[in-house]
């Protein structure tokens, strides 16, 4: 296929976050495997077209004005390959982190379970170095294949530089294509499924699984977790148009129902605001907020 028939015009993306929110893109390519990626990718930097990456849509926020260039869509980039040797496991781009957690822990493989909670695939997991339950990326990655500058390379965790929801990719702009992990076979399955079961109860029992969010909003500071300042700044249940600060867990800021995307910029930014004021302490969001917002006063 040529890549404008790879790619829709003018496509609405709301539907492909989990914010549920956002305006159209000027180009929207959904590739199937990694030869469309490369074909589409090649043709916006020959268009001189810049791309954003979308992969299961959490952990951004997009401008209800849209994107302009070409929004790439990985999350039907699919497929996983075991090394029972090895213990290491290969996952494309586009994989659910819950899905590799439960394959995993069917298999008796210990070292996934921690990601059983978080809404995101294998590449967004690579760029923001996810995590949760005391888990996280940079703890189980051996290397990832990443695309940049025209030409595949295999990045290690080394170079990867990952810090606290942080790593160079962020910096580079890299494209992951897919990841190596290491886990340790073995194992009692049942176990493993009892504790990711449990995992994934504690993660839905907290936090506002029921309602469109992106995840956590805020970075946690040294000192505090973000949501403990977030509700003793009195926030919680806080709303500005249909956005609101949820009632269950503060550092999630809830769509409920009929939100735009600026209402959200808005509430993030309100409870920036007074957490700095109350507290002295700024707050980094952990959601990248993409294409144009209009600045409310606080």
């Amino acid at each position: 296929m040529t890549p404008t028939e790879l790619c829709r015009e003018q496509a609405a993306l709301a539907e492909l976050t989990t914010y549920r929110v956002g305006g159209r893109a000027q180009w929207l390519a959904v590739p199937r495997c990694q030869d469309e990626l490369l074909t589409v990718v090649a043709w916006a930097n020959q268009q001189h077209l810049p791309v954003t990456v979308v992969g299961a849509g959490s952990n951004l926020l997009i401008s209800d004005r849209g994107l302009t260039g070409l929004v790439l869509c990985t999350r039907y980039l699919r497929g996983v390959q075991w090394d029972e040797t090895t213990g290491q496991m290969t996952a494309a781009a586009g994989m659910p982190l819950p899905q590799l957690a439960w394959d995993a822990a069917r298999r008796g493989w210990h070292g996934l379970a921690w990601a059983v909670g978080i809404p995101g695939t294998v590449g967004g997991a690579v760029v923001m170095n996810a995590g949760a339950q005391g888990g996280c990326t940079a703890d189980y990655l051996v290397a990832a294949q990443v695309w940049r500058e025209g030409a595949i390379t295999t990045c290690t965790t080394a170079e990867l530089a990952y810090g606290y929801r942080a790593s160079s990719l962020q910096i580079s702009k890299g494209l992951v294509l897919s990841a190596r992990w290491q886990c340790t076979p073995g194992h009692d399955p049942q176990l493993l499924l009892q504790q990711t079961s449990e995992y994934l109860h504690h993660r839905r029992s907290t936090q506002p699984y029921h309602l469109p969010s992106c995840g956590s909003v805020f970075r946690n500071p040294v000192q505090y977790k973000a949501g403990w300042l977030i509700e003793q700044s009195g926030l919680k249940g806080y709303q500005i148009g249909q956005a609101q600060v949820s009632p269950l867990h503060a550092n999630f800021m809830v769509n409920l129902g009929g939100a735009t995307a600026q209402n959200i910029y808005d509430l993030i930014h309100h409870v920036q605001a007074v957490v700095a004021e109350q507290w002295g302490i700024e707050l980094h969001p952990e959601v990248k907020f993409l294409g144009e917002f209009s600045h409310r006063p606080v």
